[in-house]
């Protein structure tokens, strides 16, 4: 039952504790977590919320990976998918921190996961199919 929960709920949940106040509050997304210098001259700096899309983006790969699986499983894992971004739309249209590019950015990542879950599910299930001969 646990592989059915999406991986996608992570960002979500780390998101929500920064707009609880943790990690230095949704001004905290910002903060910068590491910088290299290019060969070039430039200074290339990421902050905490772009490490968090970059996490949420390998999630979303997994996930993929995951809606290859047929079975009941799969059909659960695609239903919480859904209600996981019926959440982030709610929360992005209702809760005012939310509203920021970070969290849309998270929302449309969870859109991708639920129409590519589905997509891959239908196609590998028309694969499936098996004449009795």
């Amino acid at each position: 039952m646990l592989a059915a929960i999406p991986l996608l709920i992570l960002p979500f949940a780390v998101y929500n504790l920064a707009m609880l106040g943790l990690f230095g509050g949704t001004a905290g997304l910002g903060a910068g977590v590491m910088s290299l210098s290019m060969l070039s001259g430039a200074t290339w700096a990421m902050s905490f919320g772009d490490l968090l899309i970059v996490v949420a983006l390998l999630l979303l790969f997994v996930e993929i990976l995951k809606a290859t699986r047929t079975g009941t499983r799969a059909l659960m894992d695609h239903l919480l998918s859904m209600v996981l971004f019926i959440a982030f739309l709610v929360e992005f249209l209702l809760v005012a921190p939310a509203a920021t590019q970070i969290f849309f950015i998270l929302m449309t990542i969870s859109f991708i996961d639920v129409i590519a879950g589905f997509s891959v599910s239908m196609r590998s299930a028309g694969r499936d199919v098996s004449i009795g001969l």
